[in-house]
Order: C-alpha cells, then sequence, then structure tokens
C-alpha cells in the first residue's frame, strides 16, 4: 500500500502538466483515504479532502494510482482491466490519462 504523502508528492510532481486540466477530480482510494486534485484556475492544488467536491471521482487503490502517476500503469489498461473507475465526466478522465502519459 502506497503512502499518501508519497502519492501527494508524486501528483504534485505532474503539477505543470496537471495545471492545463481545469477539472476538480478526486481519487478514492480502495485501500483508504482520498486525495483532491484541483486544476481549476491555472494552478493546481492537491489536498487528503476525503469527500471534496469534484467533477470526476476515479476509485482505484494507493498502488495503481502511484503506479498511474509514474506512467507504470497505462491509464486505458487500468479502466479495461477494472482496477480504475470513474463517476464522473469520462471525457475529463480521458484528458487526464493523456497528462499523465505525457
Amino acid at each position: 500500500m502506497a503512502d499518501l504523502g508519497q502519492l501527494v508528492d508524486s501528483i504534485e510532481e505532474r503539477s505543470e502538466a496537471l495545471s492545463t486540466l481545469g477539472y476538480r477530480v478526486r481519487f478514492d482510494l480502495t485501500d483508504g483515504g482520498s486525495i483532491l486534485v484541483d486544476a481549476t484556475g491555472g494552478g493546481v492544488n492537491v489536498s487528503t479532502d476525503e469527500g471534496g467536491e469534484a467533477d470526476t471521482v476515479m476509485k482505484l487503490s494507493s498502488d495503481n494510482l502511484l503506479k498511474l502517476v509514474q506512467g507504470k500503469l497505462s491509464p486505458v489498461m487500468a479502466f479495461s482491466t477494472g482496477r480504475l473507475k470513474v463517476q464522473g465526466s469520462q471525457g475529463m478522465a480521458m484528458k487526464l490519462a493523456g497528462l499523465l502519459d505525457s
């Protein structure tokens, strides 16, 4: 199980790419906790805000989120194999996937 602090740091390292997202995304971790990425307003704010309001919610394990952010797991593969579930805008989820893959 990946540490929440490590996940937040890994996402913050991608903040330059994520700043063009323009949405709020919450990652609900199946093994406990949530991470909210607020990329509205041109900047990126990453917090462990459980239940924070988001345009899209993605559910996955902390280990899979770390692999996703590090580029070791394809977002499309994670979704198609059931390791990633999306609630809300699927178009936004695809945009996020493209930013994580870059």
